[in-house]
């Protein structure tokens, strides 16, 4: 038995979430192939996932002997419990839009919480190393616009973010399912919809 993680960043409801929809059904063949996974969801939309600010900042490099305050130690705990429970994990599943050539802030804020020294990656003398191995990842993707070939693919900055972090921390199999141009081609958003979802339920049969 696996445990799959689950983390969505998108405040809209699914009706009206390209990329929500592709990964209804993405989760929908995982379950049916995979009955006896354990699945854990983050919406970090609907969380307390903390922003990487001046308080978290003070507790991560505060000397032991120097207490923490009330928030503090609220907000640590927070990071703590996150990356704790990405740790656990052995597969994840990350949903996203691409806004304003980039992620949702608090998907942002949840990669800040996972990005942890000692518990994701580590210092060493060649460079950081990933400590997450032998995991997997799927990113599910929607744009409106073309990013995937010249010259859009240069403004990339969520899916290849993703990716970049994966790897980072050591996940070395990390796939894509992307929905885009539905914004320039509205005519055939249906069809890039269920090209995208056709795509979710083949990976999900094996992932």
């Amino acid at each position: 038995m696996a445990t799959l993680l689950y983390v969505q960043a998108n405040p809209k409801p699914v009706e009206f979430s390209k990329s929500l929809t592709v990964a209804r059904e993405f989760m929908s063949a995982y379950k049916e192939a995979h009955p006896e996974d354990k699945i854990a969801t983050v919406d970090v939309y609907n969380g307390n996932v903390p922003l990487l600010d001046w308080d978290c900042i003070q507790a991560k490099f505060k000397p032991p002997q120097v207490p923490l305050t009330e928030t503090e130690q609220k907000k640590l705990a927070a990071l703590d419990t996150y990356a704790d429970q990405f740790v656990a994990a052995d597969k994840y599943v990350f949903v996203t839009p691409l806004w304003n050539l980039g992620l949702p802030p608090m998907m942002k804020a949840y990669i800040d919480a996972i990005m942890a020294v000692g518990k994701t990656f580590r210092y060493t003398e060649k460079g950081p190393v990933g400590l997450l191995q032998n995991k997997k990842a799927v990113h599910i993707h929607s744009r409106g616009g073309i990013y995937s070939v010249p010259p859009m693919n240069e403004l990339d900055f969520g899916d290849r973010y993703i990716q970049t972090v994966f790897r980072f921390i050591g996940v070395s199999e990390v796939h894509s399912i992307i929905c885009e141009g539905h914004e320039y081609m509205p005519d055939k958003a249906g069809d890039i919809l269920n090209a995208a979802i056709t795509q979710a339920r083949e990976l999900a049969r094996t992932f």
